[in-house]
């Protein structure tokens, strides 16, 4: 039978058979007895071509996403390392490099700090107990920029490669754990007097981390070496400084040397209006001094611009460009932009309005369907203000600020 196992499509296929079984029921511990029979390791982009032609096949994402935890608990211990040449990735400094700095800290936190907070409880739920688990909640909760800088500035690169199944299924999951944190921190800022309904609740959380943990970095980290070059890696560390780091700060050491292209040819030339005449420079600064954010969407659904004001409200990475406005949003929000886009192609509507409180801010954020001379559709632009200064005006203002 070796001859078939080593059998790429056969591997394949037995792969869908055993995640199919256990999305009809099958148990975790039969599915994990005849993976071992039948394999004797799996490469990191196996799993990642299964989650993609499973998602192309018709199963919903939320489906895949659902089984996630499952299949990673079949696999682990069996996902074969990737050995590459290039020890760019084990510098201080590279992506990969710190994203696997992040999780070493998350795994100390929630070992050395969080397990020992919450677990005092049942000893004494003390007010300073409580709130040395709520200090060690809080720190984890720095997860998110781990998240996005993931969600944000790697996955648009998988998506060039055309590996989208995986990222959505990931995104999800990082969306779940999240709100598991977030529910182990309303646990402990309203606490019940529950030790042992908090010390379920971190473990659920302690465990899910720890999974993404290894979905990261023996499947994600290594399809993402596989496909992306050095100056996407380039850029991706760049760009990352806008979102934020998680509990480290990252390192300096990697600094591959880049070719600088001569800056020449042709001058700048102005752009001329309806109503007037400007330059390209100009028309940037007057984007980004305008009081709103404003990001344009084109018909295709592709980003294709947002102004770059130093007070943003919501972080736009520059890798968003490009990039296909669904796979800019969590799953669970997708369904509200397409319709809002389908509103909009379809003409029944001119625009749409949104406002939430963030923070000290309220939020308006708009939506305009942006149409030519004959009304056709072009794309969609979206508004955002913090209206909270603008309700706290009163009266008349009718002389000049000294």
């Amino acid at each position: 039978m070796s001859e078939y196992i080593n059998n790429r499509e056969f591997r394949q296929q037995k792969l869908k058979e055993m995640i199919l079984k256990l999305h009809d029921g099958e148990s975790v511990e039969k599915v994990k007895e005849e993976f071992k029979k039948v394999f004797s390791g799996v490469q990191a982009k196996e799993i990642a071509d299964l989650e993609q032609s499973l998602v192309a096949e018709g199963m919903p994402v939320e489906e895949v996403q659902r089984l996630c935890d499952v299949h990673a608990a079949v696999f682990k211990g069996s996902i074969e390392d990737i050995h590459r040449e290039d020890r760019g990735p084990e510098t201080p400094g590279h992506p990969v490099h710190t994203f696997k700095l992040e999780n070493q800290a998350l795994k100390d936190l929630i070992d050395h700090k969080l397990a020992p907070a919450v677990t005092a409880l049942r000893e004494s739920d003390s007010q300073e107990n409580i709130l040395k688990a709520i200090a060690a909640v809080n720190e984890l909760a720095d997860i998110d920029k781990h998240y996005s800088r993931k969600e944000n500035l790697l996955f648009p690169y998988l998506e060039k490669y055309g590996i989208y199944a995986p990222p959505k299924v990931m995104w999800g999951v990082d969306d779940e754990i999240r709100e598991e944190i977030t529910k182990l921190k309303d646990m402990l800022t309203d606490y019940q007097g529950n030790p042992e309904s908090v010390l379920s609740q971190f473990k659920v959380v302690a465990d899910r981390v720890k999974d993404m943990i290894f979905k990261e970095e023996k499947i994600l980290l290594p399809m993402a070496l596989e496909n992306l070059a050095e100056d996407e890696w380039i850029q991706i560390r760049d760009a990352s400084p806008e979102i934020g780091f998680c509990l480290v700060e990252p390192g300096t050491e990697w600094n591959p040397p880049r070719q600088e292209l001569e800056q020449g040819g042709a001058h700048d030339k102005s752009i001329h209006f309806p109503t007037g005449v400007l330059k390209p420079e100009e028309i940037n600064l007057i984007f980004n001094h305008l009081p709103v954010d404003i990001t344009y969407v084109d018909k295709d659904d592709i980003v294709k611009y947002f102004s770059g004001s130093p007070e943003r409200i919501f972080a736009r990475p520059k890798t968003i460009t490009g990039r296909k406005v669904q796979n800019c949003h969590p799953p669970a929000s997708i369904n509200i932009v397409e319709k809002i886009l389908d509103d909009f192609k379809q003409g029944r509507k001119d625009s749409e309005s949104f406002w939430i409180n963030l923070g000290d801010k309220y939020v308006y954020i708009r939506y305009f369907a942006v149409r030519d001379e004959e009304g056709n559709y072009v794309g969609t632009m979206e508004v955002t203000q913090d209206i909270r200064p603008l309700q706290a005006i009163k009266g008349e203002k009718r002389l000049l600020s000294e």
